[in-house]
């Protein structure tokens, strides 16, 4: 049994907004418990392309959380504010334009010390993704080309999110999210999580916990797709160990 180490604590969300809610309002309660005593926030804007906007609209929700929380694009050191942030917030849109704005800031490295030494780690969509070895399994276009699909590599699995079954009823012809995520597979090693809206991920503790209140559908290379339940633990199904470092071994 693989597990991951017991400093790194992320929580992976599916989506920000649930068909009905408000920003986070499915993930109020994950947040709040994940974060604890937590007051400082670094958030991660550059999926979406008016960062000001996005900002404004993250600090808003996390205030009403009780929570401090400061766009790194507004800074002009964003590295030191990685460093001195209690959490880091990576909110979702487009997961190409999202890692290239990483990678232009030079905040890969600085993420992946902090959250390696222990700072929690929150992603939502394409931030869940960046979490992940590569964007790959992204179904976003390349609107932007980042310099390497390398992603942070925080977790050594990846992750698909807004998994959507395949509808029989449908008379669309075009791949299902399963067909492409077993494409992903027929080129690649790591097993991919299909993370349905409104479930999420816990790392913590060694652990990866599937949080929400839908099943996630589990890939892995020459192996028939698996289900598990809400409050399964993912960590037997993980093949490679973290690393101190943050990269993957």
């Amino acid at each position: 049994m693989t597990s991951v180490d017991s400093v790194r604590r992320l929580l992976l969300i599916s989506n920000s907004t649930v068909y009905g809610g408000g920003y986070l309002d499915h993930a109020e309660k994950e947040i709040l418990d994940f974060l604890g005593d937590t007051s400082r926030v670094a958030f991660v804007p550059f999926a979406v392309h008016d960062r000001r906007a996005y900002a404004r609209k993250a600090e808003e929700r996390f205030r009403a959380l009780g929570l401090s929380l400061t766009s790194v694009h507004d800074l002009s050191n964003p590295r030191r504010a990685i460093d001195q942030a209690d959490a880091i917030f990576v909110g979702g849109g487009n997961t190409f334009r999202l890692l290239q704005g990483i990678y232009d800031y030079g905040l890969l490295e600085p993420i992946r010390l902090r959250v390696a030494a222990g700072m929690p780690y929150i992603g939502s969509s394409a931030g869940s993704i960046v979490a992940c070895p590569s964007l790959k399994t992204t179904k976003d276009m390349p609107v932007v080309q980042p310099p390497s699909f390398e992603a942070l590599g925080l977790v050594p699995f990846q992750i698909s999110p807004h998994y959507l079954d395949p509808d029989p009823s449908s008379k669309h012809m075009g791949e299902t999210q399963e067909e492409r995520i077993l494409q992903f597979l027929e080129e690649n090693e790591p097993p991919v999580v299909g993370l349905r809206e409104g479930s999420m991920l816990r790392v913590e503790n060694g652990q990866v916990m599937l949080k929400g209140p839908h099943t996630a559908r589990v890939f892995r290379r020459s192996e028939e797709p698996v289900e598990l339940a809400p409050g399964s633990d993912l960590s037997t199904l993980l093949p490679t160990p973290l690393c101190a470092a943050g990269a993957l071994a």
